[in-house]
Protein backbone atom coordinates (compact mmCIF):
# COMPACT_ATOMS: atom_id res chain seq x y z
CA UNK A 1 0.00 0.00 0.00
CA UNK A 2 1.01 3.64 -0.43
CA UNK A 3 1.58 6.02 2.46
CA UNK A 4 -0.61 9.11 2.38
CA UNK A 5 1.43 11.99 0.92
CA UNK A 6 0.24 15.56 1.50
CA UNK A 7 -0.01 17.50 -1.77
CA UNK A 8 2.07 20.31 -0.26
CA UNK A 9 5.04 17.96 0.00
CA UNK A 10 5.46 18.07 -3.80
CA UNK A 11 5.98 21.33 -5.63
CA UNK A 12 3.58 22.15 -8.43
CA UNK A 13 6.53 22.19 -10.83
CA UNK A 14 7.71 18.68 -10.01
CA UNK A 15 7.89 16.35 -12.99
CA UNK A 16 5.74 13.25 -13.26
CA UNK A 17 8.90 11.14 -12.94
CA UNK A 18 9.87 12.89 -9.72
CA UNK A 19 6.38 12.44 -8.26
CA UNK A 20 6.42 8.77 -9.20
CA UNK A 21 9.84 8.14 -7.65
CA UNK A 22 8.78 10.01 -4.51
CA UNK A 23 5.70 7.82 -4.33
CA UNK A 24 7.77 4.65 -4.70
CA UNK A 25 10.22 5.67 -1.99
CA UNK A 26 7.31 6.46 0.33
CA UNK A 27 5.84 2.96 0.10
CA UNK A 28 5.17 1.29 3.40
CA UNK A 29 4.78 -2.16 1.92
CA UNK A 30 4.21 -4.18 -1.24
CA UNK A 31 1.25 -3.69 -3.53
CA UNK A 32 -1.60 -6.09 -2.84
CA UNK A 33 -3.79 -4.89 -5.67
CA UNK A 34 -3.50 -8.19 -7.54
CA UNK A 35 -3.83 -10.85 -4.88
CA UNK A 36 -6.65 -12.45 -6.87
CA UNK A 37 -5.87 -14.07 -10.19
CA UNK A 38 -7.44 -12.41 -13.22
CA UNK A 39 -6.16 -14.57 -16.07
CA UNK A 40 -6.75 -18.14 -14.94
CA UNK A 41 -8.06 -20.70 -17.40
CA UNK A 42 -9.98 -23.65 -15.99
CA UNK A 43 -10.55 -25.05 -19.48
CA UNK A 44 -9.46 -23.65 -22.86
CA UNK A 45 -12.18 -22.12 -25.00
CA UNK A 46 -13.23 -24.15 -28.07
CA UNK A 47 -11.21 -21.76 -30.27
CA UNK A 48 -8.07 -22.12 -28.15
CA UNK A 49 -8.58 -25.86 -27.77
CA UNK A 50 -8.57 -26.33 -31.55
CA UNK A 51 -5.19 -24.59 -31.85
CA UNK A 52 -3.73 -26.58 -28.95
CA UNK A 53 -4.98 -29.88 -30.39
CA UNK A 54 -3.42 -29.15 -33.77
CA UNK A 55 -0.10 -28.29 -32.17
CA UNK A 56 -0.16 -31.41 -30.02
CA UNK A 57 -0.74 -33.53 -33.10
CA UNK A 58 1.87 -32.00 -35.39
CA UNK A 59 4.52 -30.11 -33.37
CA UNK A 60 7.55 -31.71 -31.73
CA UNK A 61 6.75 -31.54 -28.00
CA UNK A 62 9.93 -29.81 -26.82
CA UNK A 63 8.22 -26.85 -25.10
CA UNK A 64 6.16 -26.69 -21.91
CA UNK A 65 3.69 -23.88 -22.57
CA UNK A 66 0.54 -22.51 -20.87
CA UNK A 67 -2.83 -23.27 -22.41
CA UNK A 68 -3.49 -20.10 -24.38
CA UNK A 69 -2.60 -18.98 -27.89
CA UNK A 70 -1.19 -15.53 -28.66
CA UNK A 71 -2.72 -13.73 -31.61
CA UNK A 72 -1.36 -10.17 -31.69
CA UNK A 73 0.71 -7.58 -29.86
CA UNK A 74 1.29 -3.86 -29.63
CA UNK A 75 4.15 -2.24 -27.76
CA UNK A 76 4.72 -4.19 -24.55
CA UNK A 77 1.28 -5.82 -24.68
CA UNK A 78 -0.04 -9.03 -26.27
CA UNK A 79 -3.50 -10.55 -26.69
CA UNK A 80 -4.52 -14.17 -26.99
CA UNK A 81 -7.14 -15.49 -29.41
CA UNK A 82 -9.82 -15.09 -26.75
CA UNK A 83 -9.06 -11.40 -26.26
CA UNK A 84 -7.19 -11.66 -22.95
CA UNK A 85 -4.53 -8.95 -22.59
CA UNK A 86 -1.07 -9.50 -21.06
CA UNK A 87 1.92 -7.28 -20.34
CA UNK A 88 4.91 -8.95 -22.03
CA UNK A 89 7.72 -8.08 -19.63
CA UNK A 90 9.97 -10.63 -21.36
CA UNK A 91 10.15 -8.99 -24.81
CA UNK A 92 10.11 -12.41 -26.42
CA UNK A 93 13.16 -13.42 -24.33
CA UNK A 94 14.98 -10.08 -24.71
CA UNK A 95 14.23 -9.88 -28.45
CA UNK A 96 11.51 -7.28 -29.08
CA UNK A 97 13.65 -4.25 -28.33
CA UNK A 98 11.06 -1.86 -29.80
CA UNK A 99 8.06 -3.89 -28.67
CA UNK A 100 5.43 -5.69 -30.72
CA UNK A 101 4.02 -4.41 -34.03
CA UNK A 102 6.29 -1.39 -34.16
CA UNK A 103 5.12 0.81 -37.04
CA UNK A 104 8.63 1.66 -38.22
CA UNK A 105 9.66 -2.00 -38.31
CA UNK A 106 6.41 -2.94 -40.08
CA UNK A 107 7.02 -0.28 -42.71
CA UNK A 108 10.55 -1.52 -43.44
CA UNK A 109 9.31 -5.11 -43.65
CA UNK A 110 6.59 -4.15 -46.12
CA UNK A 111 8.79 -1.95 -48.30
CA UNK A 112 11.76 -4.31 -48.46
CA UNK A 113 9.66 -7.45 -48.94
CA UNK A 114 8.04 -5.82 -51.96
CA UNK A 115 11.51 -5.29 -53.46
CA UNK A 116 13.64 -8.36 -52.68
CA UNK A 117 13.52 -10.78 -49.77
CA UNK A 118 16.36 -13.15 -50.56
CA UNK A 119 18.97 -13.70 -53.21
CA UNK A 120 21.59 -15.75 -51.26
CA UNK A 121 25.17 -14.79 -50.58
CA UNK A 122 26.16 -15.63 -54.14
CA UNK A 123 25.34 -11.96 -54.78
CA UNK A 124 25.72 -8.64 -52.95
CA UNK A 125 22.73 -6.82 -51.52
CA UNK A 126 22.41 -3.17 -50.54
CA UNK A 127 21.64 -3.64 -46.85
CA UNK A 128 24.26 -6.06 -45.51
CA UNK A 129 27.10 -3.60 -45.98
CA UNK A 130 25.04 -0.75 -44.50
CA UNK A 131 24.21 -2.70 -41.35
CA UNK A 132 27.79 -3.96 -40.98
CA UNK A 133 29.07 -0.39 -41.29
CA UNK A 134 26.60 0.80 -38.65
CA UNK A 135 27.67 -1.95 -36.22
CA UNK A 136 31.35 -1.12 -36.71
CA UNK A 137 31.04 2.67 -36.56
CA UNK A 138 28.80 2.53 -33.49
CA UNK A 139 31.34 0.25 -31.79
CA UNK A 140 34.12 2.73 -32.57
CA UNK A 141 31.99 5.59 -31.26
CA UNK A 142 30.43 3.94 -28.20
CA UNK A 143 33.37 1.70 -27.29
CA UNK A 144 34.09 -2.03 -27.57
CA UNK A 145 36.29 -4.56 -29.39
CA UNK A 146 39.45 -2.62 -28.44
CA UNK A 147 38.01 0.86 -29.00
CA UNK A 148 37.57 3.27 -26.12
CA UNK A 149 34.40 5.38 -26.36
CA UNK A 150 34.87 8.20 -28.86
CA UNK A 151 38.17 6.85 -30.19
CA UNK A 152 37.01 6.39 -33.80
CA UNK A 153 38.56 9.69 -34.88
CA UNK A 154 42.01 8.42 -33.95
CA UNK A 155 41.70 5.17 -35.86
CA UNK A 156 42.91 4.65 -39.39
CA UNK A 157 40.74 3.04 -42.06
CA UNK A 158 43.27 0.46 -43.22
CA UNK A 159 42.34 -1.92 -40.42
CA UNK A 160 38.59 -2.18 -39.95
CA UNK A 161 36.59 -4.69 -37.89
CA UNK A 162 34.54 -7.11 -39.96
CA UNK A 163 31.02 -8.52 -39.60
CA UNK A 164 29.55 -11.89 -40.57
CA UNK A 165 25.77 -12.25 -40.64
CA UNK A 166 23.97 -15.42 -39.57
CA UNK A 167 20.36 -16.18 -38.68
CA UNK A 168 20.48 -16.73 -34.92
CA UNK A 169 22.59 -16.26 -31.82
CA UNK A 170 23.47 -19.94 -31.80
CA UNK A 171 24.76 -19.65 -35.37
CA UNK A 172 26.75 -16.56 -34.41
CA UNK A 173 28.45 -18.49 -31.61
CA UNK A 174 29.11 -21.44 -33.91
CA UNK A 175 30.75 -19.07 -36.39
CA UNK A 176 32.85 -17.45 -33.66
CA UNK A 177 34.11 -20.83 -32.45
CA UNK A 178 34.99 -21.86 -36.01
CA UNK A 179 36.95 -18.65 -36.55
CA UNK A 180 38.80 -19.12 -33.25
CA UNK A 181 39.75 -22.68 -34.17
CA UNK A 182 41.21 -21.56 -37.51
CA UNK A 183 43.08 -18.63 -35.98
CA UNK A 184 44.60 -20.90 -33.34
CA UNK A 185 45.72 -23.46 -35.90
CA UNK A 186 47.46 -20.79 -37.96
CA UNK A 187 49.14 -19.37 -34.87
CA UNK A 188 50.24 -22.86 -33.85
CA UNK A 189 51.61 -23.57 -37.32
CA UNK A 190 53.51 -20.28 -37.57
CA UNK A 191 55.44 -21.11 -34.40
CA UNK A 192 57.16 -24.07 -36.11
CA UNK A 193 59.67 -23.12 -38.83
CA UNK A 194 59.29 -24.94 -42.12
CA UNK A 195 55.75 -26.15 -41.61
CA UNK A 196 53.89 -25.88 -44.91
CA UNK A 197 50.47 -24.37 -45.51
CA UNK A 198 47.81 -26.88 -44.57
CA UNK A 199 50.06 -29.22 -42.61
CA UNK A 200 48.56 -28.00 -39.35
CA UNK A 201 44.98 -29.02 -39.98
CA UNK A 202 45.29 -32.53 -38.56
CA UNK A 203 48.41 -32.10 -36.43
CA UNK A 204 47.40 -29.08 -34.34
CA UNK A 205 46.77 -29.67 -30.64
CA UNK A 206 45.66 -26.10 -29.98
CA UNK A 207 41.95 -26.93 -30.13
CA UNK A 208 40.70 -26.60 -26.53
CA UNK A 209 37.79 -24.33 -25.60
CA UNK A 210 37.10 -22.72 -22.23
CA UNK A 211 33.60 -21.83 -21.06
CA UNK A 212 32.03 -21.18 -17.65
CA UNK A 213 29.42 -22.56 -15.29
CA UNK A 214 25.93 -21.09 -15.69
CA UNK A 215 26.69 -20.17 -19.31
CA UNK A 216 24.19 -20.48 -22.12
CA UNK A 217 25.47 -20.20 -25.70
CA UNK A 218 22.90 -22.17 -27.69
CA UNK A 219 21.61 -25.66 -28.42
CA UNK A 220 23.42 -26.80 -31.59
CA UNK A 221 26.18 -29.32 -30.94
CA UNK A 222 29.04 -26.81 -30.84
CA UNK A 223 27.20 -24.17 -28.81
CA UNK A 224 25.72 -26.88 -26.59
CA UNK A 225 29.21 -28.16 -25.85
CA UNK A 226 30.03 -24.82 -24.18
CA UNK A 227 26.69 -24.64 -22.34
CA UNK A 228 27.60 -26.74 -19.27
CA UNK A 229 24.12 -27.52 -18.00
CA UNK A 230 23.45 -31.26 -17.57
CA UNK A 231 19.76 -30.72 -18.34
CA UNK A 232 20.72 -29.60 -21.83
CA UNK A 233 23.85 -31.68 -22.44
CA UNK A 234 23.33 -35.17 -21.05
CA UNK A 235 20.75 -36.45 -23.57
CA UNK A 236 23.06 -35.54 -26.48
CA UNK A 237 26.47 -36.64 -25.21
CA UNK A 238 29.17 -37.17 -26.33
CA UNK A 239 29.71 -33.55 -27.30
CA UNK A 240 32.75 -31.74 -28.70
CA UNK A 241 35.83 -32.87 -26.77
CA UNK A 242 38.42 -30.60 -25.20
CA UNK A 243 36.05 -28.23 -23.40
CA UNK A 244 37.16 -26.95 -19.99
CA UNK A 245 34.62 -25.40 -17.62
CA UNK A 246 35.67 -22.66 -15.21
CA UNK A 247 34.05 -20.55 -12.52
CA UNK A 248 33.24 -16.93 -13.33
CA UNK A 249 35.24 -14.34 -11.36
CA UNK A 250 37.82 -16.85 -10.06
CA UNK A 251 40.90 -14.94 -11.16
CA UNK A 252 43.42 -17.27 -9.49
CA UNK A 253 42.24 -20.17 -11.67
CA UNK A 254 42.64 -18.39 -15.03
CA UNK A 255 46.25 -19.39 -15.75
CA UNK A 256 45.61 -23.09 -15.24
CA UNK A 257 42.25 -23.00 -17.00
CA UNK A 258 43.53 -21.28 -20.16
CA UNK A 259 46.68 -23.04 -21.37
CA UNK A 260 48.82 -23.42 -24.48
CA UNK A 261 46.31 -25.82 -26.04
CA UNK A 262 43.39 -23.39 -25.67
CA UNK A 263 42.09 -21.95 -28.93
CA UNK A 264 39.08 -20.03 -27.59
CA UNK A 265 37.54 -18.64 -24.42
CA UNK A 266 33.83 -17.81 -24.62
CA UNK A 267 31.97 -15.87 -21.94
CA UNK A 268 28.84 -13.75 -21.44
CA UNK A 269 29.71 -10.42 -19.74
CA UNK A 270 26.31 -10.77 -18.06
CA UNK A 271 25.12 -14.34 -17.83
CA UNK A 272 21.46 -14.25 -18.82
CA UNK A 273 19.90 -17.71 -18.95
CA UNK A 274 22.22 -18.79 -16.14
CA UNK A 275 20.81 -16.36 -13.56
CA UNK A 276 21.74 -12.72 -14.46
CA UNK A 277 25.30 -12.83 -13.15
CA UNK A 278 27.55 -9.91 -14.23
CA UNK A 279 31.21 -10.75 -14.74
CA UNK A 280 33.72 -8.57 -12.91
CA UNK A 281 35.94 -6.30 -15.00
CA UNK A 282 39.03 -7.65 -13.20
CA UNK A 283 38.16 -11.17 -14.31
CA UNK A 284 37.67 -10.13 -17.93
CA UNK A 285 41.02 -8.35 -17.78
CA UNK A 286 42.68 -11.52 -16.48
CA UNK A 287 41.12 -13.53 -19.32
CA UNK A 288 42.29 -10.98 -21.90
CA UNK A 289 45.85 -11.07 -20.54
CA UNK A 290 45.98 -14.85 -20.45
CA UNK A 291 44.52 -15.21 -23.96
CA UNK A 292 47.23 -12.89 -25.26
CA UNK A 293 49.90 -14.94 -23.50
CA UNK A 294 48.83 -18.26 -25.03
CA UNK A 295 47.45 -17.03 -28.37
CA UNK A 296 43.80 -17.87 -27.65
CA UNK A 297 40.82 -15.97 -29.05
CA UNK A 298 38.55 -14.24 -26.51
CA UNK A 299 34.83 -14.28 -27.45
CA UNK A 300 32.17 -12.22 -25.69
CA UNK A 301 28.66 -13.60 -26.18
CA UNK A 302 26.54 -10.44 -25.98
CA UNK A 303 23.51 -12.03 -27.61
CA UNK A 304 21.27 -11.25 -24.65
CA UNK A 305 23.14 -8.51 -22.80
CA UNK A 306 24.37 -6.44 -25.77
CA UNK A 307 22.87 -3.87 -28.14
CA UNK A 308 21.92 -1.44 -25.35
CA UNK A 309 20.21 -4.05 -23.17
CA UNK A 310 22.86 -3.38 -20.50
CA UNK A 311 22.54 0.38 -20.98
CA UNK A 312 25.48 0.71 -23.39
CA UNK A 313 26.01 -0.59 -26.92
CA UNK A 314 27.96 -3.55 -25.57
CA UNK A 315 28.15 -4.51 -21.94
CA UNK A 316 31.92 -4.04 -22.23
CA UNK A 317 31.72 -0.71 -24.12
CA UNK A 318 32.58 1.34 -21.04
CA UNK A 319 35.20 -1.11 -19.72
CA UNK A 320 38.94 -0.43 -20.17
CA UNK A 321 40.24 -1.68 -23.51
CA UNK A 322 42.62 -4.10 -21.82
CA UNK A 323 39.67 -6.37 -21.07
CA UNK A 324 37.94 -6.21 -24.47
CA UNK A 325 37.38 -9.32 -26.62
CA UNK A 326 38.55 -10.36 -30.07
CA UNK A 327 35.03 -11.32 -31.16
CA UNK A 328 31.53 -10.19 -30.14
CA UNK A 329 28.46 -12.22 -31.01
CA UNK A 330 24.98 -10.68 -31.17
CA UNK A 331 21.44 -11.53 -32.24
CA UNK A 332 18.28 -11.20 -30.14
CA UNK A 333 17.26 -7.49 -30.34
CA UNK A 334 19.03 -6.61 -33.58
CA UNK A 335 15.95 -6.90 -35.84
CA UNK A 336 13.20 -6.73 -33.21
CA UNK A 337 12.13 -10.32 -33.74
CA UNK A 338 13.04 -10.92 -37.37
CA UNK A 339 15.73 -13.65 -37.27
CA UNK A 340 19.29 -12.36 -37.52
CA UNK A 341 22.62 -13.03 -35.83
CA UNK A 342 26.04 -11.48 -36.34
CA UNK A 343 29.69 -11.91 -35.48
CA UNK A 344 31.88 -8.82 -35.04
CA UNK A 345 35.62 -9.50 -35.33
CA UNK A 346 38.82 -7.56 -34.78
CA UNK A 347 40.72 -7.08 -38.06
CA UNK A 348 43.57 -9.34 -36.96
CA UNK A 349 41.10 -12.15 -36.30
CA UNK A 350 38.99 -11.59 -39.40
CA UNK A 351 41.94 -11.84 -41.80
CA UNK A 352 42.11 -15.62 -41.35
CA UNK A 353 38.73 -16.09 -43.05
CA UNK A 354 38.74 -16.21 -46.84
CA UNK A 355 36.19 -17.15 -49.51
CA UNK A 356 34.64 -20.52 -48.72
CA UNK A 357 35.82 -20.82 -45.11
CA UNK A 358 32.33 -20.11 -43.74
CA UNK A 359 28.90 -19.37 -45.13
CA UNK A 360 25.13 -19.42 -44.83
CA UNK A 361 22.20 -19.53 -47.22
CA UNK A 362 19.85 -17.15 -45.43
CA UNK A 363 22.17 -15.08 -43.23
CA UNK A 364 22.55 -11.41 -44.15
CA UNK A 365 19.47 -11.33 -46.36
CA UNK A 366 18.24 -7.95 -47.70
CA UNK A 367 15.16 -8.12 -45.49
CA UNK A 368 16.94 -9.08 -42.25
CA UNK A 369 19.62 -6.44 -42.72
CA UNK A 370 17.17 -3.69 -43.69
CA UNK A 371 15.18 -4.31 -40.51
CA UNK A 372 18.37 -4.60 -38.46
CA UNK A 373 19.63 -1.28 -39.78
CA UNK A 374 16.36 0.43 -38.88
CA UNK A 375 16.24 -1.06 -35.37
CA UNK A 376 19.88 -0.43 -34.45
CA UNK A 377 19.73 3.11 -35.81
CA UNK A 378 16.77 3.85 -33.52
CA UNK A 379 18.25 2.12 -30.48
CA UNK A 380 21.43 4.21 -30.79
CA UNK A 381 19.65 7.57 -30.76
CA UNK A 382 20.41 9.75 -27.69
CA UNK A 383 16.78 9.96 -26.63
CA UNK A 384 16.44 6.17 -26.68
CA UNK A 385 19.60 5.70 -24.64
CA UNK A 386 18.33 8.26 -22.13
CA UNK A 387 14.99 6.47 -21.88
CA UNK A 388 16.71 3.13 -21.27
CA UNK A 389 18.81 4.69 -18.50
CA UNK A 390 15.81 6.33 -16.82
CA UNK A 391 13.59 3.27 -17.02
CA UNK A 392 16.37 1.01 -15.78
CA UNK A 393 16.98 3.25 -12.78
CA UNK A 394 13.27 3.29 -12.02
CA UNK A 395 12.86 -0.50 -12.37
CA UNK A 396 15.87 -1.13 -10.13
CA UNK A 397 14.51 1.32 -7.55
CA UNK A 398 11.18 -0.48 -7.48
CA UNK A 399 12.82 -3.90 -7.24
CA UNK A 400 15.17 -2.72 -4.46
CA UNK A 401 12.27 -2.60 -1.98
CA UNK A 402 11.35 -6.24 -2.46
CA UNK A 403 14.22 -7.88 -0.52
CA UNK A 404 13.34 -5.67 2.46
CA UNK A 405 9.67 -6.64 2.31
CA UNK A 406 10.28 -10.33 1.59
CA UNK A 407 13.61 -11.12 3.32
CA UNK A 408 12.63 -14.74 3.93
CA UNK A 409 12.07 -15.27 0.20
CA UNK A 410 14.55 -13.04 -1.67
CA UNK A 411 18.28 -12.42 -1.76
CA UNK A 412 19.35 -8.94 -0.68
CA UNK A 413 20.95 -7.74 -3.93
CA UNK A 414 19.35 -6.99 -7.30
CA UNK A 415 21.40 -8.62 -10.06
CA UNK A 416 22.40 -7.23 -13.45
CA UNK A 417 22.48 -3.79 -15.05
CA UNK A 418 20.48 -1.74 -17.53
CA UNK A 419 17.32 -3.57 -18.53
CA UNK A 420 18.67 -7.04 -17.85
CA UNK A 421 17.98 -7.42 -14.14
CA UNK A 422 17.47 -10.39 -11.88
CA UNK A 423 15.79 -11.11 -8.56
CA UNK A 424 17.42 -13.97 -6.64
CA UNK A 425 15.36 -16.37 -4.51
CA UNK A 426 16.49 -18.32 -1.46
CA UNK A 427 14.33 -21.30 -2.46
CA UNK A 428 14.97 -22.66 -5.97
CA UNK A 429 11.41 -23.90 -6.16
CA UNK A 430 9.86 -20.44 -5.98
CA UNK A 431 10.90 -18.54 -9.18
CA UNK A 432 8.84 -20.76 -11.44
CA UNK A 433 5.88 -20.57 -9.09
CA UNK A 434 6.02 -16.76 -8.95
CA UNK A 435 6.28 -16.56 -12.75
CA UNK A 436 3.11 -18.65 -12.94
CA UNK A 437 1.31 -16.47 -10.41
CA UNK A 438 2.29 -13.32 -12.33
CA UNK A 439 1.00 -14.80 -15.58
CA UNK A 440 -2.32 -15.54 -13.87
CA UNK A 441 -2.43 -11.81 -13.12
CA UNK A 442 -1.65 -10.70 -16.66
CA UNK A 443 2.15 -10.26 -16.67
CA UNK A 444 4.76 -12.39 -18.48
CA UNK A 445 8.04 -12.90 -16.59
CA UNK A 446 10.93 -15.33 -17.07
CA UNK A 447 13.02 -17.46 -14.77
CA UNK A 448 16.82 -17.40 -15.00
CA UNK A 449 19.06 -20.21 -13.84
CA UNK A 450 17.85 -22.20 -10.85
CA UNK A 451 17.09 -19.39 -8.45
CA UNK A 452 16.08 -16.15 -10.17
CA UNK A 453 13.46 -14.23 -12.09
CA UNK A 454 14.79 -12.08 -14.91
CA UNK A 455 13.46 -8.77 -16.17
CA UNK A 456 14.16 -8.10 -19.85
CA UNK A 457 11.29 -5.91 -21.08
CA UNK A 458 11.26 -4.04 -24.37
CA UNK A 459 13.84 -1.26 -24.31
CA UNK A 460 11.10 1.34 -24.86
CA UNK A 461 8.95 0.04 -21.98
CA UNK A 462 7.27 2.83 -20.03
CA UNK A 463 7.44 3.55 -16.29
CA UNK A 464 3.68 2.98 -16.09
CA UNK A 465 4.21 -0.52 -17.49
CA UNK A 466 7.04 -1.06 -15.00
CA UNK A 467 4.62 -0.08 -12.22
CA UNK A 468 2.04 -2.62 -13.34
CA UNK A 469 4.62 -5.40 -13.69
CA UNK A 470 6.16 -4.78 -10.27
CA UNK A 471 2.78 -4.33 -8.57
CA UNK A 472 1.77 -7.74 -9.91
CA UNK A 473 5.12 -9.18 -8.82
CA UNK A 474 4.67 -7.79 -5.30
CA UNK A 475 1.17 -9.23 -5.09
CA UNK A 476 2.45 -12.61 -6.34
CA UNK A 477 5.19 -12.62 -3.71
CA UNK A 478 2.56 -11.82 -1.09
CA UNK A 479 0.55 -14.84 -2.24
CA UNK A 480 3.64 -17.03 -1.90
Amino acid sequence: MLSRIPVTRLSLGASAAARRLYSVNARAGPSKAYLKATHTVTAPSPKTASFLARGEQYLLPVYARPDFVLEKGKGSWVWDVDGNKYLDFTAGIAVNSLGHSDEGVSKVLAEQSSKILHASNVYHNEWAGKLAELIVTLTQKEGGLGYAPGSAATQGTASTPKVFFANTGTEANEGALKVARKVAKERWASAVPGRKEGDYYNECTKTGIVCFENAFHGRSMGALSVTPNPKYQVPFAPLIPGVQVGQVNEIDAVNSLVDEDTCAVIIEPVQGEGGIHPVKVEFLRALRKRCDEVGAVLIFDEIQCGLFRSGTLWTHSSYPVDCHPDIVTMAKPLANGYPIGAVLLRPSIAETMTAGTHGTTFGGSPLACAVGYHVLNRLSQPEMKSQIAETSTYLRERLSHLPKWFPQILESEIRGRGLILGLGFRDEGLPGKVVGLARERGVFLLTAGKDAIRFVPSLNVTKEEVDYAVDVLESSLSVV
